[in-house]
């Protein structure tokens, strides 16, 4: 997860992403909540309220590279 936020971070590759946020299983069975705007991003334990979230805006995101960088 955190490579994934540094890349949206630092790179344009994916579009210009102004915000990500969300919470998501990691490989042990728990949750990782984050947040990320640019040059800047926060991951924390935590349990799921629903299923899981994934939330990016941003201007010319490629919605399809975003799913396969977060596994979708």
């Amino acid at each position: 997860m955190e490579q994934i936020l540094k890349t949206l971070s630092d790179s344009e590759s994916y579009g210009v992403v102004l915000r990500a946020k969300g919470m998501v299983p990691d490989t042990d069975g728990d949750w990782m909540h984050f947040d990320m705007v640019p040059g800047e991003y926060e991951i924390r334990k935590g349990s799921a309220d629903y299923t899981g979230r994934l939330c990016v805006i941003g201007s010319k995101l490629d919605e399809g590279k975003l799913e396969e960088l977060f596994g979708l």
